[in-house]
């Protein structure tokens, strides 16, 4: 996993969260600067009235003692006011820059050429912790700010008690040990959690699964649930055992650090009360000031815990910033309207980031223009990963992919999938409209009930949307009010049409899409695509399916079959079943099964 060192600096971290923050709205943003800056002066400010009233007592002078009160009682007022100002100003600026943070973060994954940041497992880490600790860039604004105003605090009590005697300004210096350690004790706790973040995720995870409708029914057949609650718990103390000691660690010296200068506080009394015989006015100032010292460090302490925690968070977010820009695409190239002669693998070789084992070697084959195509081998074959490499989610290790002559990376990614159709076995349940669960595979045209109709019978989704309450105006997903749930087969139904949203694209991904289906459904749906895809030849387009059922497989023009990572042989049905490769030896085997 990625170490927390490795994540930016505070000082960009804290710029950046700030730049994000003051561009979603910079009225309020400078509003509550200025109130951070101002609201504690009247607080601050109270020892030196308490040193005018106690000194016009003892001295007998009622200028004093009334200059005092009312110095007093405008602070006191003057607090109030600046405090319910301050709070106000305070939760709007975090209520409107959440919507912007949110926004942003959505924006950086999605813009994201690939997906390798959804399925490496340290970068899965970072994710959460961020999507977990979005809270805190929330509070950001209001903590530095806060933070701000209890430094001014600080400097206007050490000026107050250097007004004393210059001596006491040393009283500031012996608070540096519980400074440093509360710094370090944030550190040292979002080091230990970061370390934990695999075992926390875990956690997660299961607490999902036990808690979730759609693992309800086979948790209880399999009677699995308390065994899933044990793990969750050992899970749990083995991510907490490295925080905990941490925390302990911290706080004995945090505590420590916290004696030593209450020492010197009372040293700081004795003083200026028995060695420098200052009015008792003098006295009253340092006891307030000294005291109010002690509080406002821990104040300020706790803020700069707090700080740290937040700038961390924003130190996730501008890792994220920093990987979004650095993935950023250099395509030079228009993404073609049609296809001429059609996809070239050519010795193109693949190895996911941040592992060793190559998943695709050498693998060279050619699509016709107009073709289906199959990709046939056993789980865990690449039959996967050549869909990704085909989408763009990735890029070739080694070798390229052409559409004709024009190497596909030189195709912007999101020009190139805005040709893109179809369906993929891990498909989304959009708890939407169903119009608008179906659209979305084109979003431009989403409120088009004519190309949404057409999406369904294309997808053969018709009796599902038939069997709807309100048709295409049914609510989806029964958490929500009047929502209608449906079986897994009608979810896959559903995503099939939205994968038909678009009318001409150039490839078209069939990628395990009816695995809910029977064989006769499935095989009939095919029969469909394929003379749909024969229709869209015109443009030149390559319908790619990835199916175990060969009953299937065998209607297409060129079957493609991959056996660990390498090109095991090429060929249509007939051709293959001559040969007697792999692919006899997996029809014969599934064609038996079926006898």
């Amino acid at each position: 996993m990625a170490r927390h060192s490795d994540l930016p600096g505070v000082v960009p971290s804290l710029r950046r969260a700030l730049h994000l923050g003051y561009n979603a709205e910079p009225g309020l943003f400078r509003a509550a600067l200025l109130l951070s800056a101002t609201v504690w002066l009247p607080t601050a400010l109270t020892g030196l009235w308490l040193k005018l009233v106690v000194d016009g007592v003892v001295q007998h002078r009622q200028e004093l003692v009334g200059l005092g009160a009312a110095a007093l009682g405008v602070s006191v007022a003057g607090s109030w006011l600046l405090n319910r100002i301050n709070s106000r100003v305070g939760s709007q600026l975090r209520l409107r820059s959440t919507v912007a943070i949110e926004a942003e973060v959505s924006r950086l994954q999605t813009q994201i050429v690939g997906i390798e940041h959804h399925e490496r497992a340290e970068f899965l880490d970072r994710l959460q912790l961020l999507k977990e600790h979005i809270f805190l860039l929330d509070h950001l604004y209001g903590t530095f700010m806060g933070f701000v105003g209890l430094v001014l605090m600080l400097l206007t009590t050490v000026g107050l008690l250097a007004s004393i005697h210059p001596a006491l300004v040393l009283l500031a210096l012996f608070a540096v040990p519980a400074a440093t350690s509360g710094s370090w004790r944030a550190g040292a706790e979002r080091r230990a959690e970061d370390l934990a973040a695999p075992a926390n995720r875990l956690v997660r995870h299961l607490f999902d699964i036990t808690t979730s409708a759609a693992s309800g029914k086979e948790l209880r057949v399999t009677r699995n649930g308390g065994e899933l609650v044990r793990r969750r718990r050992v899970a749990w103390a083995n991510g907490y055992a490295a925080l905990s000691r941490a925390r302990w660690t911290s706080a004995f010296i945090y505590s420590a650090a916290w004696a030593f200068f209450g020492v010197a506080y009372g040293v700081a009394l004795a003083l200026v009360a028995l060695v420098l015989h200052r009015s008792a006015g003098s006295v009253v100032l340092a006891l307030v000031a000294g005291g109010s010292l002690a509080r406002y460090l821990g104040m300020g302490l706790s803020e700069a815990q707090f700080l740290r925690w937040t700038l961390d968070a924003a130190g996730r977010l501008t890792w994220l910033e920093e990987y979004a820009r650095r993935h950023t695409e250099r395509a030079d190239q228009r993404a073609p309207q049609r296809i001429e002669r059609g996809m070239r693998f050519e010795n193109v070789s693949f190895t996911y980031p941040g592992t060793d084992k190559a998943v695709l070697e050498g693998v060279s084959f050619m699509v016709p223009a107009g073709a289906v195509v199959a990709l046939v081998g056993e789980n865990g074959a690449g039959k996967s990963t050549l869909v990704k490499l085909m989408c763009r989610f990735y890029e070739p290790t080694s070798g390229r992919l052409f559409i004709d002559d024009l190497d596909l990376t030189r195709i912007p990614a999101a020009e190139w999938r805005a040709r893109i159709g179809g369906a993929f076995q891990d498909f989304m349940r959009f708890e939407f409209r169903a119009q608008r669960n179906v659209g979305l595979g084109d979003q431009p045209r989403e409120d088009d009930l004519v190309a949404v109709g057409a999406a369904v019978a294309r997808g053969g989704a018709e009796a599902v949307v038939e069997k709807l309450p309100g048709g295409l105006e049914t609510q989806l997903g029964s958490s929500w009010p009047g929502g209608t749930d449906l079986s897994y087969g009608q979810w896959q139904k559903l995503a099939l049409a939205r994968g038909f949203m678009r009318e001409d694209p150039l490839l078209l991904i069939l990628d395990e899409p009816t695995s809910a289906l029977d064989a006769e459904t499935e095989h009939a749906l095919f029969e469909r695509f394929a003379a749909q895809s024969k229709a869209g030849s015109a443009h030149g387009r390559v319908t790619v399916l990835v199916s175990h059922r060969f009953s299937t497989v065998r209607m297409a023009d060129l079957i493609v079959v991959v056996d660990d990572g390498r090109l095991s042989d090429v060929g249509s049905h007939d051709q293959l079943m001559t040969r007697g490769g792999l692919y006899a030896e997996l029809y014969g085997i599934q064609a038996r099964a079926y006898r």
